[in-house]
């Protein structure tokens, strides 16, 4: 891979992310806001576990599979559309100042990675997306292994960074917000993930539409 076709693929990834926040973009923004930029990391590990296999699945000739049997998949979707919807009206019900073993194992790591992942995960069609994109990068003429850990070792990383970056922003802005705390930022944290479920439905209602 020449750096010329590499910096153009930095550019695609540039124009990609260059929108606004989507869902797991939301949902690291919401536990950024409940449990810190340095717990919410276990959210983008999980989010970027997901993306691996997604991706390693596209390498394997998948995308195919999926695209032709995309309603199969569907459930999947709508069962992370649930899940963050479920975990989203938990947190805007919660008790003001939500303390003591209830709090605590709403942060554990196993939690929010979890969270991470499924909600990545929640995108089946993920593995047509990078199936469409390192094609157009990767040269036929060149071992194509080390390419495409090039191709996904840098989606990976620029992936990580703005979801760092979201976390970041958003903690940084919360800390201006004296009065956001307590039942605030639950109320916010879980209008936040029902954001990220409505938008999730939103991509698939269309995609059906569009097929129709």
């Amino acid at each position: 891979m020449s750096a010329e076709v590499y910096l153009i693929y930095l550019l695609a990834l540039a124009a990609f992310f260059a929108t606004p926040p989507d869902t797991s973009q939301l949902l690291i923004i919401s536990n950024a806001l409940r449990h810190g930029v340095r717990r919410s990391l276990w959210t983008v590990a999980g989010d970027l576990s997901a993306n691996t296999i997604q991706m390693t699945a596209a390498a394997f000739g998948l995308a195919a599979i999926i695209a032709t049997s995309a309603s199969v998949l569907v459930w999947v979707k709508w069962l992370g559309v649930a899940y963050l919807a479920w975990i989203g009206l938990q947190l805007i019900l919660s008790k003001p100042r939500e303390s003591g073993p209830s709090a605590a194992q709403s942060a554990r790591p196993a939690l929010l990675f979890r969270q991470g992942f499924l909600t990545s995960s929640a995108n089946p069609f993920a593995v047509v997306f990078f199936g469409a994109l390192f094609p157009q990068f990767i040269d036929p003429g060149a071992p194509i292994l080390p390419q495409l850990l090039v191709l996904g070792g840098t989606y990976l990383v620029v992936d990580g960074g703005i979801l760092i970056i979201w976390a970041a922003l958003a903690r940084q802005t919360l800390g201006r917000l004296t009065w956001m705390t307590g039942v605030w930022i639950n109320r916010l944290s879980g209008c936040l993930m029902i954001a990220a479920a409505t938008l999730l439905a939103s991509r698939d209602l269309v995609a059906e539409g569009t097929a129709k």
